[in-house]
């Protein structure tokens, strides 16, 4: 993530958070007084934004804070420290909450990521995020998904062409709305649609689309699917993928396997400050 870009956000996070100002701290505190605070794990986890977030609140209030975290990606055990931070008391308190948010939701998001890819792994396949995200957060909780060992999907509605269903109901076949998009986009984009029955996928392969999405087919439809295509185009099953099934799911032989879950239904991981 671009750090201007980081920043931009966590000081509409602190506006919305400090309102007129820190009413309790400001009575107790002054800048005079130093300590530092420890962001101590209270669950198994996998670190996301430790520095490049949550750190970043504490330095967009003061620049003069020191910081030392743990790298995004590593595995961290109950009591282990993730994020250390030093400078005014003040500060460190006007910024704990906004730092704990979001280094919950990522560190949430990279731990369930990480129990997926875990899953799948060795086989060659993709675990991938949605634009299933929380309004405001979609780049930091894709950062997270990537900081587990996940892939990306589409940032935005600009980043690439994906015919669903609706867009087929209105346009009325894949055929028709695959040669109006080809007719419109460059040539350089590549295009994906989203199916629910080995027929489409026929039709796809006959329009010489590049990505299909398998949506919401069983294992033994998706396997079949596999077959048909033999290469021809990237498949990627989505819909109803859980921990339980993904493995079987990542054994029919597609390449990508998008899960909402990741970004939209993660817990967020247990994680205290602790001012020393």
């Amino acid at each position: 993530m671009d750090q201007l870009f980081v920043r931009a956000s966590i000081k509409r996070f602190l506006a919305e958070d400090l309102g007129a100002g820190d009413l309790t701290s400001s009575a107790i505190f002054d800048h005079k007084q130093m300590a530092r605070a420890e962001f101590v794990t209270q669950v198994p986890m996998v670190a996301a934004g430790m520095g490049r977030v949550a750190a970043q609140v504490f330095l967009t209030i003061n620049p003069d804070i020191i910081f030392t975290a743990s790298a995004d990606g590593t595995k961290m055990t109950p009591g282990q420290i993730a994020l250390t931070v030093e400078g005014p008391v003040l500060d460190l308190l006007k910024g704990e909450r906004v730092a704990l948010n979001l280094a919950q939701r990522l560190c949430g998001i990279a731990t369930l990521t990480a129990n997926f890819v875990k899953l799948v792994h060795p086989l060659p396949v993709k675990i991938a995020d949605t634009r299933k995200t929380t309004p405001g957060l979609r780049f930091f909780e894709k950062y997270a998904v990537q900081a587990g060992g996940g892939h990306n999907h589409r940032f935005s509605l600009s980043d690439g062409v994906m015919i669903k269903d609706n867009h087929l109901a209105a346009a009325g076949s894949i055929t028709r709305a695959v040669a109006l998009v080809r007719a419109a986009v460059p040539h350089t984009i590549k295009i994906e649609v989203e199916t629910e029955t080995l027929d489409q996928v026929k039709e796809c392969l006959d329009c010489g689309v590049e990505i299909i999405m398998l949506d919401n087919m069983d294992c033994e439809t998706m396997h079949q699917a596999v077959k048909l295509t033999n290469g021809r185009a990237l498949l990627e099953a989505s819909g109803g993928v859980t921990l339980a099934n993904v493995r079987q799911i990542a054994e029919t032989g597609v390449n990508i396997i998008s899960i909402g879950t990741l970004t939209h239904s993660a817990p967020a991981c247990d994680i205290s400050m602790r001012i020393l």
